[in-house]
This record gives C-alpha cells, sequence and structure tokens, in this order.
C-alpha cells in the first residue's frame, strides 16, 4: 500500500520486538497521574490514541520516591500495590493493539515540595522551595528508586520506561556544573557528573531483562548559560548506549531557560538540527521532538535523516486519531495542536486538569461524550466563530440538523485576526481543520448572512444559539473619534494603514497581540511562520558545539515601528496573560523596544497625539504618535436575545455573546462543544 508518509510510517526493528511505526507520542502530564481514582479516565484517554495508531506511548511522569515528586502527592510508582492500579492502563493500551512506556521523573529542584533533593543546595529560579543537598548515600538511595521504579513499571504491565535526564529536571542537574558544586565521586570532572544516569540506565537493564524497551531521555541542548558542551552530550550518548539504552529521545531547554521551546511562536520541528547533530555518534535510533505537529513535518524531518523517530506530545491532545488519519490519506481531516498552551500546560501549573483548546474532549473522554441524539432536532447556530463552529459540528456529528449563519464572507470571527499575529499563524490550521468538519458533518452553512431575529422565529426552529461573538468595548477618550484612531479590528482584519509611531491602548492580550503585529510588520493571512535562523538569532539559540548549552545574547531585528503600550490599572502590564506564554510575550516585545506603561489616564486625543497623565499628581505627558490603537476590551453582541426571548424562542449563549472577557477561545470551544453534547 502506498503512502504520502513512507518515513513516517515504516515499521522500527527495535531487535526484540517492533513499533509499527515512527511515531512516538511523548510524554506529558495531564492531571490524572496524580489519583488512582483517575486512571479509569487516564486509561481511556491512553486507549483512544492506541487505537489512533500511535506507535509507542510514554505517560506523564511518574517520580520514583517522594524525594523526586513533581508536587506533594503527586504521581509515584514506588510499590507493588501501586504496580497493579497501573494495570487497567497497559490492558487497556493493549487491548486496542498499542504500547506503552511510563517515564520515570525525579524532579529534582523543581520539585514543588519541601522534600526536595538535588546534588547541592541550589535553589531552582523557577521555584520558592530550595533543595537539599544529597549524600554519597542519598544518591544511591534515588538510584535504587529509579530500578524498582523500572522494575515495577515491568511488573504492571509496561512495555518499557523511559528515563527523565532532561529539562533541568535532577539527572539533568548532576550533568553540569551550575547545579553540581559536589567534591565527592559524583561531581567535579564530566566522567564523575555523567555517573549517575549511566548508572541508572546499567543497573535499570539489569533488572528488567532485554526485552523491555529503555528510552533516555538526553538533553542535547540546555538553552542555560554554563550548560552541556557538545562534547559532553556526545560523551554521555554513547555511555547512555553502552549502559543498554534501547532510543533516545532529544531533551530541548531546561524550565528556566529564557527561550521559548513549544509555544506557538516556535518554528516548527526547531530542533530536529540537534537531534541530527548526533546521527552516526550512536547506533541505537533517535528521537526528536518539539513543535513537530503535521505529519508532512514529521515526514520531512525522518526522509532527511535528522531522526528515526519522532516524539508528538500536545498533537495527540488536539487529535487521538493523527496517526491513522494521516495513514488512511485523511490528513487534513486532522484537528492540528496550534502550541497554544491555553488548556494543556496552563492548566497544569495551575493545578487543573489538562485538555486541549481545540480538542476539549481530550482528558475528559469518559464524561464529554458524543452519542448519537435520540431525538432529531432543528437547531440554528448564529456565529461561526470557534464557539458556533465547535458547537455546529458536534451537534451536527450527533445528528441534529443544524443550521450555521455567518454575517461574514468565511468562517472563523476572531480567529481570523489571531492568524496575523507574528508567531500565531498555526491558528489558521484550525480553520482548516473546521471547515472540513462542517462539510463531513452535514451542517448546512450560510456565509454573508446576517440573519434576523424575524427569519429565526419563522424558521421553526427547535432551539437557536447564539454565537454572535462581540464587539470592541468602547473607551470613552475624549476625542477617540480622530481620524488617527484605529480600532484592533481595523489594524488586524481591515488592512489599514498604520503610521512609524503608535500608541496601543489596552495591555491585555489583544493589546500584546497589536503591539506584536505592529513591531513585526503587517505578514499575510497565508504566512508560514518565522524563519528557523532568524528566530534562532533572535532568541539567542546558537550550536551548542560553538556555546556550551546553545544559547547566546539575542540579536533581534529593529523594530518596523515605534510602539508604546500603555493600561489604565497599575502594576506590570501582562501579569493577566497566560502563565506558560505571557512571559514570552513580555519579552518579545522588550527586545522590539515597546515601551509598556501603567497606571496611565486617557486625557485627550488630538492633531498632536494622545495626551495621557500619571498619579494622584496628574502629571502629563504628550505621546506624538501618528496613530493610536484601541484594545480596550469588548462587549457581548446580544441584539437578537431580547426579540428572540420574547417570541419564546429556546435560546442558548456561548463564546463572546455570553462572555467577552479576553476572546478566550478555549472557552468558547469548549462551551460549545458541552452545550452540543447535551441538546
Amino acid at each position: 500500500m502506498t503512502t504520502p508518509y513512507p518515513h513516517l510510517l515504516s515499521p522500527l526493528d527495535l531487535g526484540f520486538t517492533t513499533l509499527p511505526n515512527r511515531v512516538l507520542m511523548g510524554s506529558m502530564h495531564t492531571g490524572l497521574e496524580d489519583r488512582k481514582s483517575s486512571f479509569p479516565r487516564l486509561a481511556s484517554f491512553f486507549a483512544q490514541r492506541a487505537r489512533g495508531g500511535v506507535g509507542l506511548i510514554v505517560t506523564g511522569g511518574f517520580a520514583p520516591n517522594v524525594e523526586g515528586w513533581l508536587s506533594p502527592f503527586g504521581g509515584r510508582l514506588a510499590t507493588p500495590r501501586a504496580a497493579r492500579a497501573h494495570r487497567m492502563i497497559t490492558e487497556a493500551v493493549h487491548s486496542e493493539g498499542g504500547r506503552i512506556a511510563l517515564q520515570i521523573l525525579h524532579a529534582g529542584r523543581y520539585g514543588y515540595s519541601p522534600l526536595s533533593v538535588a546534588p547541592s543546595r541550589i535553589k531552582a529560579p523557577i521555584n520558592p522551595f530550595t533543595p537539599r543537598a544529597l549524600s554519597a548515600a542519598g544518591v544511591e538511595r534515588q538510584i535504587r528508586a529509579f530500578v524498582r521504579a523500572g522494575a515495577l513499571a515491568r511488573e504492571a504491565g509496561y512495555d518499557g520506561v523511559e528515563v527523565m535526564g532532561s529539562e533541568g529536571y535532577f539527572i539533568n542537574e548532576f550533568l553540569v556544573s551550575r547545579t553540581n558544586k559536589r567534591k565527592d565521586s559524583w561531581g567535579g570532572s564530566y566522567e564523575n557528573r555523567m555517573r549517575l544516569p549511566v548508572e541508572i540506565v546499567s543497573r535499570l537493564r539489569e533488572a528488567v531483562g532485554r526485552d523491555f524497551i529503555i528510552i533516555y531521555r538526553i538533553s542535547m541542548l540546555d538553552l542555560v548559560p554554563g550548560g552541556s558542551t557538545w562534547s559532553e552530550v556526545v560523551q554521555l550518548a554513547k555511555a547512555i548506549e553502552a549502559a543498554g539504552a534501547t532510543i533516545l529521545n532529544t531533551g530541548i531547554g531546561w524550565h528556566e531557560a529564557r527561550v521559548p521551546t513549544i509555544a506557538t511562536s516556535v518554528p516548527r520541528a526547531a530542533f530536529a538540527w540537534v537531534t541530527r547533530k548526533l546521527k552516526g555518534q550512536v547506533g541505537i535510533p533517535l528521537c526528536t521532538t518539539n513543535r513537530i505537529n503535521l505529519p508532512e513535518v514529521a515526514e520531512q524531518i525522518l526522509a532527511e535523516g535528522s531522526a528515526d523517530m519522532v516524539s508528538m506530545a500536545r498533537p495527540f491532545l488536539a487529535d487521538a486519531e493523527f496517526v491513522r488519519k494521516a495513514s488512511e490519506g485523511r490528513a487534513l481531516e486532522i484537528n492540528t495542536c496550534i502550541a497554544c498552551n491555553q488548556a494543556c500546560l496552563d492548566h497544569v501549573f495551575s493545578r487543573k486538569l489538562a485538555s486541549c483548546l481545540v480538542n476539549p474532549r481530550a482528558c475528559h473522554e469518559t464524561e464529554l461524550v458524543l452519542s448519537p441524539t435520540p431525538r432529531k432536532k432543528r437547531i440554528a447556530v448564529v456565529g461561526a466563530g470557534p464557539a458556533g463552529l465547535s458547537c455546529a459540528t458536534a451537534l451536527a456529528e450527533r445528528g441534529h440538523d443544524v443550521y450555521l449563519f455567518e454575517a461574514a464572507a468565511g468562517i472563523g470571527g476572531q480567529f481570523n485576526m489571531a492568524k496575523r499575529i507574528p508567531g500565531k499563524e498555526e491558528f489558521g490550521e484550525t480553520l482548516r481543520y473546521f471547515r472540513g468538519r462542517v462539510e463531513a458533518t452535514g451542517v448546512t452553512l450560510h456565509l454573508g448572512t446576517r440573519v434576523g431575529a424575524s427569519e429565526l422565529i419563522a424558521g421553526s426552529y427547535d432551539e437557536v444559539v447564539l454565537a454572535t461573538g462581540v464587539v470592541p468595548r468602547n473607551p470613552r477618550i475624549p476625542g477617540q473619534d480622530h481620524p488617527m484612531v484605529l480600532s484592533y479590528v481595523d489594524v488586524l482584519l481591515r488592512d489599514k494603514p498604520v503610521g512609524k509611531s503608535v500608541a496601543v491602548v489596552g495591555a491585555g492580550g489583544i493589546g500584546f497581540d497589536v503591539a506584536e503585529f505592529l513591531v513585526h510588520g503587517r505578514k499575510p493571512a497565508e504566512a508560514a511562520g518565522p524563519d528557523l535562523a532568524h528566530w534562532m538569532e533572535e532568541w539567542g539559540v546558537t550550536d551548542p558545539e560553538t556555546v556550551p548549552g546553545g544559547v547566546t545574547e539575542p540579536r533581534p531585528a529593529p523594530p518596523a515601528r515605534k510602539v508604546i503600550l500603555l493600561q489604565r490599572k497599575k502594576g506590570r502590564p501582562g501579569a493577566g496573560l497566560a502563565k506558560t506564554t505571557g512571559w514570552i510575550h513580555r519579552a518579545s516585545l522588550r527586545m522590539k523596544d515597546v515601551e509598556m506603561l501603567s497606571g496611565v489616564h486617557y486625557e485627550r486625543i488630538d492633531d498632536r497625539g494622545l495626551t495621557v497623565s500619571f498619579g494622584e499628581k496628574g502629571e502629563t505627558r504628550l505621546l506624538e504618535v501618528e496613530n493610536v490603537v484601541l484594545c480596550t476590551g469588548q462587549e457581548p453582541l446580544r441584539d437578537l436575545e431580547a426579540p428572540l426571548r420574547e417570541a419564546g424562542v429556546l435560546l442558548h449563549l456561548i463564546g463572546g455573546a455570553d462572555v467577552s472577557a479576553e476572546l478566550d477561545a478555549k472557552r468558547a470551544i469548549d462551551q460549545g462543544t458541552r452545550l452540543a453534547a447535551r441538546l
């Protein structure tokens, strides 16, 4: 059978077993790992991915002991009783013909716990807890815990384990002198510092036998000053192979690194070149990772010889059927991961269950079920933005007759603006997916149709869903009708010309996006995303053979415009941005010399520019700018609500029409899907 992805879908012979393809579902913490009571849901989550054709699944990280906890009472595998509880997970995966490995993750100084341990007593900059430095006996105890966890994983029915040796966790901390100040046989020379991972893998292999997969996640690019040299990476890789590892997986960047590694602004396959550097140095398969979200991207990596496998984690949150769709020639039907982090990492770091912005059923498979409807209804959905699209297609999938009305000439709503922001081009993939879903599910789509209340009433619909979105909020600034004043819609959607000096009023998510758009210069909606070489230069990523750790001073290109970003609230602009990506947006604008002002009162706009005042004394400042762009929030668009309710129409509000705060696509798609599951 021919396939457009011959490398991606070819088997991989590991000697004692053969994987059906080159796809590794990479480890990601979902929150379902932390309670045994959540294991039925975790089993269902993994089983769906196994059914979808993934070659090998890796679980979220399980600590080998309490000292290795990511957080108190988090996932841990340390007893036979715990191993027995895992049986439901491995059996669920095996019943679907899949294979699964358990990741052993010792958090080290990243552990959010007073029990955390590390090679030396050095606090991580992202953690309030200072770890305890281990004694030599303590190091031995940690090694035994890794080995015990591996043996228990085999007992639990896992096909292998992944030893987490990267991202700045416990093992990685031993490897570099910046976190390892020991004077004994576990510190000092690199030969001593690398003893820990080699001992772990060697003893683990002895404990589990030859017919068990051991993946070692090696940090190939630390992205922190004083990180590993390339010669050290190669030396460790060869030693890990000799110790008995089956596969070497790529790790990129410590969690404290000030370089983004998995956000949507990172180019696709941005780090495949690092894995390729190691090709030929070892004989075991090499797996590459980070920002691989399309089968075409994965195929190219393998075809050019950069790796033997590709690891994709969040793409399997977005679509459990990723591999099956690719193998059946249905790649356009894949719900693509847009690397937004909003429902996955942001949730995990907020101690919430992970999910996916574009697929809210991820990790909720057992409760958010789109079962066939027992009674077909005629349902009108007004608005084809993210909320309306998710609701309409899910309703149609369940068997309802759905009529989707959109005033604009195309679907997408606010996503048509989001995809134009430099670094957010991936949002266009979601619109591509929904175009296909509208057609496949049989939704009757009316574009360019501003449907009125009378038409909806006359249509005799069983129920009506208003997903009509938002309108910009009026900030009531004196002089805001001046020709120099533009709205964010004017800039992002209507292509209104913007001068070389701009004041952006409002420093929420939209204000930051508009500022990003303006300092980079306008890009067409179909732009493919950032150029890798340019992105590396902007963020200071370099070859670790040249600079240890592979990080140097950023060299950003000059901004296209002078931008001043303002907010009424006191405090740091952008404080309300997403937890795991907000720092990226702030750093990006700082690199483009964007001036950020808070605690601002807007006095007036006139021919001279924007006059603002600060503080109780009301000290004024004139911002001599060519344009003022208003990003001052939104209000729900609900003009259809009152007449429909008066007519007795059964009505539902979702998305921005319900709550307009910051154009929350995550909430909108989740709301739309959950409503569709109930109707």
